[in-house]
Parts: structure tokens; sequence; C-alpha cells
């Protein structure tokens, strides 16, 4: 007998099933973790009526399989309800699709930052009715105003907060896709009937609407009479040992048909062999790679099109999404491979000039894709000092902006040529830099290395030869890893939990810097004046060449020596806005105040 049932189903009687409770979760089931972008990604896959992969079930009932069951983060139920199935895995994309289609409240999730956040989500009429536009373009989520704002909140560039407005701006509310009757009669109404929206709003129910409510859903069910091994097997297979396949491993046998004496994997090994000198390179995955290489080869398939006189409306788009990825030719990955291979080598030579050593000092692991794909274009020119520079002006503004976090294939695609035109000739202004912005009261929450521009800061510590307090050696690529630096307190803790010094002071990058593990052990947790007095006397130098010495940390020993932590704190805090400000070659506004959302998950674990 079949241990399982293989069938389809409407995904609106999967949400109505779990709305019910008749679908639960065993209570081993991680908990609900997909942030804003992942959302509105499936979103678009069911609007497209694009597959989203099979879920797996299992039959309750079985009294030699029991778990304890819970409903889908969301789900309120009246009265404790037993469950007839169990998600074994689908999870995630049944509780995004459950919480923005059926609860009709707002969704908690997170950003890019990793910040818990609060979004309403909407599609675009407009967009999701235009063929210039994907899909996936035209979901869009807003916070709890609903409402889009730019200019530091000064000027508002969207307002739903009003069902007037949804109707006006022609957004439709994800959430009422289960009542939709109802929202085409007021969308009617406020339109007076007109007979152009009539028609425009039968040609979105058609092609977007009919696609959530007619869209099926592959379903695998465990039938009740499975033994608990076999179930325990699955269900472990499916959620960690079960690893879909990824575009590294699609592309792997795709070039094998092409060529059967060509290995991807082999060739990646080969290229990872070459870059395990660099320790900045370390985190570098064989999809990062292929992702750059495809970056490269759209772009220059673009310039030989204009070399042709191709019309602009007709010149292939420079991408790396991952339909373009798996439609990367094996005879562009043989042609660009080397260039992109030596690109992150380069990137991690400049990138060690700039005082990031190791991946774990790396801001943005994605930030070298476009990196790479551009120092492959530039080859030796980038040896030119001020081409060098305008390069590092990018890099910062990545940094800083913070603006590499997530959904980051666009930027690729416009850094690349843009940045190339910039600085070979001097061309317009890189969108990166432009949309880069820093607020002074960010370096208040910059408390640990989650935060991108927490290590850039780390770095630009280390820039005016920098050197450790005991053993005067500048900090450098040799001295980093030989006297094992890292970042640490200036103020130790325990003197400022004893000063009644706020902690979300003490502990933020503003009273860190650079010291080696025998530097910091001396620094204990005395007062700076006492500990200072040990160091110099250690070191072995005279006041000046200690003073100097201080000073090359971004700091003015004065209120160390006075033990003064508000003076210290506000005399370092400019210190390191004008080194950022240098660094992104632009003028931080010192009365902006950063209006994060949510609070960030992850920094509660603050560094010692």
């Amino acid at each position: 007998m079949e241990s399982f049932d293989s069938t389809k189903r409407s995904l609106f009687e999967i949400l109505k099933d779990v709305h019910n409770g008749k679908i639960q979760l065993p209570d081993f089931q991680r908990g609900w973790v997909w942030d804003d972008n992942r959302i509105k990604g499936i979103l678009a896959s069911v609007a497209k009526s694009f597959p989203i992969g099979a879920i797996m079930l299992l039959e309750t009932g079985n009294e030699n399989v029991r778990f304890k069951t819970e409903p889908l983060e969301g789900v309120k139920l009246d009265n404790e309800v037993k469950p007839e199935l169990l998600i074994l895995d689908g999870q995630q994309r049944i509780t995004s699709l459950y919480q923005t289609i059926i609860t009709n409240e707002i969704v908690t999730t997170r950003n890019e930052k990793n910040y818990e956040i609060k979004r309403w989500y909407y599609i675009d009429m407009v967009k999701a009715m235009d063929e210039n536009y994907d899909l996936e373009e035209a979901i869009i989520s807003l916070n709890e105003t609903k409402q889009i704002r730019e200019d530091f909140g000064r000027r508002i560039v969207l307002d739903l907060s009003e069902k007037e407005l949804e109707y006006k701006n022609l957004m439709y509310p994800v959430c009422m896709i289960d009542d939709y009757s109802t929202w085409r009669r007021e969308f009617s109404n406020y339109w007076q009937h007109s007979s152009e929206k009539s028609r425009f709003w039968d040609d979105f129910e058609k092609k977007v609407i009919d696609s959530f409510r007619q869209y099926m859903l592959p379903v695998i069910i465990l039938k009740k009479e499975n033994p608990k091994e076999a179930v325990c097997q699955v269900f472990e297979k499916v959620n960690t040992g079960g690893i879909s396949l990824n575009v590294f491993e699609l592309l792997t046998a795709t070039f094998a048909a092409d060529d059967s004496d060509f290995v991807l994997k082999e060739d990646w090994e080969e290229i990872k062999s070459t870059f395990k000198d660099y320790k900045l390179l370390s985190n570098v995955s064989n999809t990062d790679f292929i992702q750059a290489v495809t970056l490269l080869a759209t772009y220059y398939n673009r310039k030989n099109k204009e070399q042709e006189n191709v019309p602009e409306d007709e010149l292939p788009a420079i991408t790396c999404k991952r339909k373009d990825m798996l439609s990367l030719s094996l005879q562009d990955y043989k042609k660009h491979r080397e260039p992109i291979a030596e690109g992150f080598i380069k990137a991690s030579k400049i990138l060690s000039e700039n005082h990031i050593f190791t991946a774990r000092d790396l801001p943005y692991n994605t930030q070298l894709i476009p990196l790479a794909a551009i120092l492959a274009v530039l080859g030796v020119r980038i040896d030119n000092v001020g081409y060098k520079k305008k390069l590092m002006q990018w890099y910062w503004c990545g940094v800083f902006g913070e603006l590499y976090g997530s959904a980051t294939e666009t930027r690729y695609a416009l850094d690349l040529p843009q940045v190339v035109e910039w600085i070979l000739n001097n061309g317009p202004e890189p969108k990166t830099i432009y949309d880069a912005n820093f607020s002074p009261s960010r370096l208040h929450t910059l408390r640990t290395r989650n935060s991108a521009a927490y290590k850039g800061i780390y770095a630009l510590l280390m820039d005016d030869n920098t050197k450790d307090w005991l053993s005067a050696t500048g900090i450098d690529f040799s001295t980093y890893f030989s006297e094992s630096i890292d970042i640490h307190h200036i103020f130790p803790v325990s003197w400022c939990e004893k000063n009644g010094i706020p902690k979300n002071d003490y502990n933020c990058i503003i009273n860190k810097t650079p010291l080696s593990a025998r530097t910091n052990r001396i620094v204990s947790g005395d007062a700076p004046s006492k500990y200072l007095a040990k160091i110099k006397k250690h070191a072995g130098v005279n006041d000046e060449e200690f003073i100097n010495i201080l000073k090359s940390h971004v700091l003015n020993p004065e209120y160390l020596y006075k033990d003064d932590f508000t003076g210290f704190f506000n005399d370092r805090k400019e210190q390191i806005l004008q080194r950022i400000e240098r660094a992104m070659n632009k003028k931080i506004p010192r009365e902006e105040v950063q209006g994060e959302e949510g609070v960030f998950i992850g920094e509660e674990q603050d560094e010692e």
C-alpha cells in the first residue's frame, strides 16, 4: 500500500483549512521567519501562476505518531481544534500567504537590515497590467501608516491611509483578494462607475485576482499509517538534509550537456583553490561567482550591441537575476570566469589596503559581486590612484548607506556600467553614491558586527597609521593577525556600569577601537586614567609618543586622562562622522535623526 498520496489542492482551500485549524503544525516546527522581500517574492510567484513548490502534510490519527500541535502564526481559533493534517514542509510559504491574504491584519516581518517591521501588502494595479514591468515589481509593502515617505520623512510620495486613496492610486490590498467583490464595488463607486475603470478592473481581475483564486498547489500527504520512524526521517530530510537544486547545480547539468568533458564543480574547486590565500574571500560561494560572471557577460553583450548601433530600446539588459544566471552559456562562462576570478582577488587586495582583512570584517559579502565585475572591466587601470579613490568612494557609500542588505541584483546591474563610466570617463555620479545617506544617530545603534556600517567604521578607525597602544606597532595585514587585533571598549564595561553610563552609549561603536588581545588584558576594567599609565609603562615610550599613539585611534587623550566619558563620547562621535564624510565624499547633516523601524534583531547580544 502506498505510504503517501500526491495530489493538487486549491491554495485558498488550504488557507481556509489553516484558518479553521484543520491544518496545523507539529510542535517541533521552527518559527516563522520570512522577511519582507521573500514575502513579496512568493506573492509575485502566485500572481504569475509560477510554481512555489509542493507542501508536505501528515495525516493525524495515528496513535503511534502523536505530536503536540499548534496553529500557524497569525491563526486565531475560538476553541481548541483537533487538526486533520500537520505541515511537515511548507510552513514558511503557507504562513506568508495566510498572513498576507487571509488575516486582514498587518504582518510582522523583517527588513533587509534584520529589523522587525510591520507591513501591509499591496499590488500596484498599473504596473501589474503593464507588460514592461515584471509582476514582482508590482508587489509593494507599506508600514503601519500605509505611507511611503522620502527626504527624511518630509515628503509623502504614496499615501494609502484611507480606502479612498487605495482606489485613487489604483493600489489593490492583498488582504482583500479573498473578498475582492466588496473592494471592487467600492472601487467602482469611487470612480462613479466609469466604463474605462470597469474595463481596467476586469483585466486586472482576470490577470491577477484569478491567478490567486485559481492557484493549485502540489500536495504530498503522508498517510497516518506510516510508522513514527518514517515520519521523523521525512521531516528531517525535508527541513535540514534535503537541499533544493540551486543555480550552480542546475548549471552544472546544463554545461555537462553542452560539453561532457567540462565539469563546473571541478572548475569551481580550481577557482576556490586560487582564493584560499585570501581570507576575505572565504565566504564567496559558487553562486556568488556565477552571478558575477553573468553580470560581466551581460555587460559585454550590451556593449557589443551598442557598437553594432542597435537601437537603445532593443539593447539587451545588464542583469544577473536567477533566470539570467540559468541562461548563462558555457561559452560566456569560459570567456569571463578568469577575469572575474582575478576581479575577486583584486577586490580582496584593495579592501585589505583599506583595513578590511577577513570575511568576518567584510561589511557586505554581496557587494563583492559588483566590485569583482567592475575590477574585471577596469583591469590594470585600477592601479591609477585617482581611479582607486573613486572606486572606494562608491564602495564606502554602499557600506554606510547600507544598500546591499538584500534584493541587490538591480543595484548590481546599475553599479557595473555606472561606476565604470564614472571612473574612466567622468560620467554621471553612480546611483549608489546618490542614494547613500548616513545619519549621525546611527552611530548610537551600531553595537555588533551584525551591521555593515559597524564593520565599515571599524576599518576606517585603522586609516591613519593606527598603532596598538602596547606594542606601538602599526595595525596592518600582518600585525592584524599576529597581534590578534579585535575591537574592544575604550571606557571598560565594568567602569561604565559603576559610573552609571547608559549601556547603549558604552556598547556602541563610538566607545570601541581596534586593540591587541594583550593590550585589552591590561585595560581590564580600570578607569582610562589608571590603565593608560600601566600601558605607557609597558610600552616604554615617552609622553609625546604615547599621546600620538592614542590620537591614531581617532580620539582626544585629554578626555581619557580625565575619565570624562561624555566629553570623550561627543568628541569621538564628531571625529568618526568626519571620517565617514571623507570616505563617502558627502556631507552628513548633523541634525538628522535616523528613523529605523522596530528593534534590530541580533543586536541584543553586545560584543565584549
